[in-house]
């Protein structure tokens, strides 16, 4: 079987499990060593996410992204700069069977040594008609934070890339009326000792996606129930509301972007540019801040 490379060559994917691995891992190293792992390593850098004896819980939905994330952190673990140790951590929420048989097959062909667990949020939050999505993402955070630290872990790792940061910064301002983004890193406040982190934070997904397309992978999109039932029209207009408004996001920004290139790269430097002197007011700890207060 032959598949489009992405630059008019045809590559094959009839070849062995450990051949294709090798030329899929060789790709990280050559072909996407700028774009991706340059990038990944930087953003571990730029922002202090690896400690030497951390214990990361690499979390793997079965995307594109959690994929390419579990190969970058054993690729980084290949150069051994930094000791420290990896679970590939894989929760089922209640998968279809075929979704969960495509998550076991790309982990295997990949060489990624998952750890599966389940839970039910998919039968716990299917039935909540406001903010379903909110609640699983809440409740899936918990149950990885609480099998990572059962498994010795001290960090969990989540692969959200650069789009995700400046449609959350966007999403934020557009639908909840304040500033704030996504940050590459955050302590847990229910629990203790644990830390969540983002090391796919500078990759754009459009490089994601063509490392995926280059090598004829194919993972899981979204294999939530609510994706499916909108997209059937048969979950309430809330929830469509609720998955709508990130690709609302995603259309503005391509939008702006074709009278402004450097738009996306401005909303991303927006939140290390705050000038507090300039602003009505803030928040801090819980304790908002007005700029009467100090005027």
């Amino acid at each position: 079987m032959e598949y489009q490379d992405g630059t008019g060559g045809m590559r094959n994917t009839d070849r062995e499990p450990a051949e294709r691995r090798e030329e899929i891992e060789k790709s990280l190293r050559k072909k996407f060593r700028k774009s991706i792992m340059s990038k990944f390593a930087r953003a571990i850098s730029d922002y202090d996410l690896l400690q030497p004896g951390d214990h990361v819980a690499v979390c793997i939905s079965g995307g594109k992204d959690s994929m390419l994330m579990a190969k970058c952190f054993q690729e980084l673990k290949r150069r051994n700069k930094i000791p420290f140790e990896l679970t590939f951590l894989v929760m089922d929420p209640g998968y279809a069977d075929a979704n969960r048989q495509m998550i076991e097959y790309n982990a295997g062909m990949l060489g990624v040594p998952v750890t599966i667990f389940e839970s039910q949020i998919f039968d716990a939050v299917y039935t909540i008609e406001k903010s379903p999505c909110y609640l699983c993402a809440r409740m899936r955070r918990g149950y990885l934070y609480s099998k990572a630290k059962e498994l010795g872990c001290n960090k969990i790792a989540l692969g959200h890339h650069y789009d995700d940061v400046i449609e959350t910064t966007l999403m934020s301002i557009l639908y909840s009326g304040q500033t704030q983004t996504m940050m590459p890193k955050l302590h847990s406040t229910n629990f203790e000792g644990m830390e969540l982190i983002r090391p796919m934070y500078l990759i754009r997904e459009d490089e994601i996606c063509h490392w995926r397309d280059y090598n004829g992978l194919k993972f899981l999109r979204c294999a939530c129930r609510f994706t499916e039932a909108v997209a059937a029209n048969k979950n309430s207009a809330a929830t469509g509301d609720s998955l709508s408004k990130r690709v609302e996001a995603k259309q503005l920004i391509a939008a702006l972007k074709v009278n402004n290139p450097n738009v996306e790269a401005n909303i991303f430097r927006s939140m290390e540019n705050i000038h507090l002197n300039a602003v009505l007011g803030y928040k801090k700890d819980g304790v908002y801040r007005h700029f009467l207060d100090e005027y």
